[in-house]
Formats: structure tokens, C-alpha cells, sequence
């Protein structure tokens, strides 16, 4: 699915707010809908550590604030959706820029509304690489957010 012009444009704002321009990440595309998104993690003076690899602080906060954003967009103004926990492993030194693709299916959704209609709150677990150009897996991060319906 292509990028409208309205998430083109919050992709743009996005990768100038201060915090999220800080890690080094940039979001490339967001689709539509919101339910994919694509993010890269170059390695620059800004991410480069003192061993010349990319600083896993800069791993970590490139993709820190994906499946809250993607949930908060599908679900919209009647859930509460926030960043739970995370745990990292880092697999390989990273020495070149890294990609990571976050999706969300429709069925995922639907079982989120369903969940959090029975329930006071859902946690919701996703699991991100970092892969080079070449899908070798530089970082494996597990994401926990949690999710609830307004008003409950």
C-alpha cells in the first residue's frame, strides 16, 4: 500500500521531532492505514560507537516508539495505548546501516478489540530484527504494549 499524503507528511514531522531524530533512525514509509511501517538505522557519526559499531541506545530508541504509534493510529481516540517493556539481544556487531519492517494484519487488530472489550487491559507482545541489506540479523527486540479501551 502506497503512503498518503497525510502519513508522508507525519513521517516527515516525525523524523524532525528532537527526541526521535536523536536515535539516528529514520522512518521511511508508513502506509496508509498505518498497519506497516519501515524504519532504517544508518551508522554515523550520530550512531557510531566507541568501537565503530552502531550504539545499541540507537537500536533500541529507532524503534522504540513503532507499535505504539501504528496502535494508537488503527485503534484510535477510544484506547489508551502505551509502551510497556522491552527486552533486546544483541546478535552482531552492527558496522552498516540496518532495516526494520513493523506490521500489524487486520486480524491482530480484530483480536486487540475483541480482547480489550472483554477485559480491563491487553498486553500485547511484538517482535522486531534488525537486519542488514543482506537479512542478517544484527538485533532481536521484544516489545510489550499495553492497550485499553476508554471509558472501562
Amino acid at each position: 500500500m502506497a503512503e498518503s499524503f497525510k502519513s508522508r507528511s507525519f513521517r516527515w514531522g516525525f523524523n524532525l521531532f528532537p527526541a526521535y531524530r536523536g536515535s539516528g533512525g529514520r522512518v521511511t514509509y508508513i502506509a496508509e492505514d498505518w498497519h506497516d511501517v519501515r524504519v532504517k538505522l544508518p551508522l554515523n557519526w550520530r550512531t557510531r560507537n566507541y568501537v565503530g559499531t552502531i550504539y545499541g541506545g540507537s537500536i533500541y530508541a529507532a524503534i522504540d516508539p513503532i507499535y505504539m504509534l501504528m496502535l494508537i493510529k488503527i485503534l484510535g481516540p477510544g484506547y489508551v495505548v502505551w509502551d510497556k517493556a522491552a527486552k533486546i539481544r544483541f546478535r552482531k556487531p552492527a558496522r552498516e546501516t540496518l532495516y526494520v519492517d513493523f506490521s500489524l494484519d487486520r486480524g491482530e487488530i480484530a483480536e486487540i478489540v475483541k480482547l480489550a472489550d472483554e477485559a480491563r487491559s491487553v498486553d500485547r507482545i511484538y517482535n522486531v530484527e534488525l537486519k542488514n541489506g543482506e537479512g542478517l540479523v544484527h538485533a532481536e527486540i521484544e516489545k510489550t504494549v499495553y492497550i485499553a479501551k476508554k471509558g472501562k
